[in-house]
């Protein structure tokens, strides 16, 4: 097979595994309220189960980042991902919110591996011209996960209960785990060597990014967990109409991903583009809470708009992180990113807790905050980047 074209097939792969993981951690909070009324869980309860399978991806991706730079992507995911299925059909067994927080955390550490080992397959097969449009490409395996989860998962816990769910999002693990055993292999050439820099622990610059990613996502756990029960409980959206509107969110967010990678590759730089998106959701954000109780035909589309942002900087975030670094600690560099990413991710518990004591208006509003301080941030990283874009081409 010709490498040109066996990349691609890498990169199938690669967004099979993720969209199985993802269906996982994106997908359950359409499923928010069969949780609610199946095992009698408060708001708070069900802001842990959906936060726990987060929690769980951000045990072990430093360890997961470390064991694709030596054993390569091949192996990890085949276990890791298969590691998962096995916990989700546990999981799908018990009938306490205790075992199923511990089944989800275990399911969400095993498969986890799936966001380092085929985030670094795409930058060993694809070039500088092309990585950010590839690396969008499968972060865009996220929200669509995610969309498979929101339309599929209510009609499988209506018909079979939170049995019937769980079965089957350890189905989708267990055949990327197939899928990346069968297709992956590692690059015969490396990819093009980075400038000099330090391990990815001792760069400051990853911490800088890894921060920022970390402020970043916090809207997105937020907006992605609780659409779901915002319009269904809040606004009287019936569950199958509130989920449809999930799954219009994470298909933006899924084009959108795709889009700034492609964009990225044009200019050459990743963080110019990261830093608007962010202003540009914390606006969104605003307009959200401004319109909690306005027309759904007002506040909807700026609900959908706020969600598509909050989504669309993830590929340019992991494109960054892995330039930084040299070919033999891109998975390292990696770990370090999706571990802030993950620990960002879990924050829905603390959003749900922020809506019990405030409201709606007012944390949907705070979540500007976290974006805003994620674009100060990543300021000096900017600059550095520019320098480095213009050295490249003189």
């Amino acid at each position: 097979m010709r490498e040109p074209r066996y990349r691609w097939a890498v990169l199938a792969a690669g967004v099979l595994a993720q969209a199985a993981l993802s269906a996982v951690q994106l997908g359950l909070p359409a499923i928010a309220p069969a949780l609610r009324d199946e095992l009698g869980l408060s708001l708070a309860q069900v802001g842990v189960v959906l936060a726990s399978v987060s929690w769980g991806i951000t045990a072990l991706l430093l360890v997961w980042g470390w064991l694709a730079d030596r054993a390569g992507e091949r192996i990890v995911v085949s276990v890791g991902l298969a590691g998962g299925a096995g916990a989700l059909a546990a999981g799908a067994f018990t009938t306490t919110f205790g075992g199923l927080v511990a089944a989800l955390v275990v399911a969400g550490a095993l498969a986890g591996c799936t966001s380092i080992a085929s985030g670094r397959v795409v930058m060993g097969w694809f070039g500088r011209q092309q990585r950010g449009l590839a690396l969008g490409v499968r972060q865009m395996a996220v929200p669509l996960g995610g969309v498979i989860g929101a339309l599929t998962l209510p009609a499988l816990a209506s018909a079979g209960g939170l049995k019937a769910a769980l079965l089957a999002l350890a189905g989708g693990c267990g055949l990327g785990a197939l899928a990346c055993g069968l297709v992956f292999r590692e690059p015969e050439a490396a990819r093009d060597p980075a400038e000099p820099a330090p391990a990815p622990l001792r760069d400051a610059r990853m911490w800088r990014l890894a921060a920022a990613s970390l402020l970043y996502v916090t809207a997105q756990a937020a907006v992605l967990g609780f659409t779901v029960l915002f319009l269904h409980e809040q606004r009287g959206v019936a569950a199958g109409a509130a989920a449809a509107v999930l799954a219009a969110i994470q298909l933006g967010g899924a084009a959108s991903r795709a889009l700034a990678g492609w964009l990225s590759d044009r200019s050459g730089r990743r963080l110019p583009l990261m830093r608007a998106i962010g202003v540009a959701t914390a606006a969104a954000l605003a307009g959200v809470a401004a319109l909690v109780h306005a027309p759904l035909a007002l506040l909807v589309p700026v609900l959908v708009a706020a969600g598509v942002g909050s989504m669309s900087w993830n590929g340019l975030s992991l494109t960054a992180a892995a330039e930084l670094t040299g070919p033999h600690t891109t998975g390292s560099a990696l770990g370090l990113q999706q571990t802030a990413v993950a620990l960002g991710a879990g924050s829905g518990a603390a959003f749900a807790a922020l809506v019990g004591v405030t409201s709606w208006a007012a944390a949907f509003g705070l979540l500007a905050a976290p974006l805003l301080a994620g674009w100060v941030l990543l300021a000096p990283l900017t600059e550095q980047e520019r320098v480095r874009t213009a050295a490249r081409a003189a």
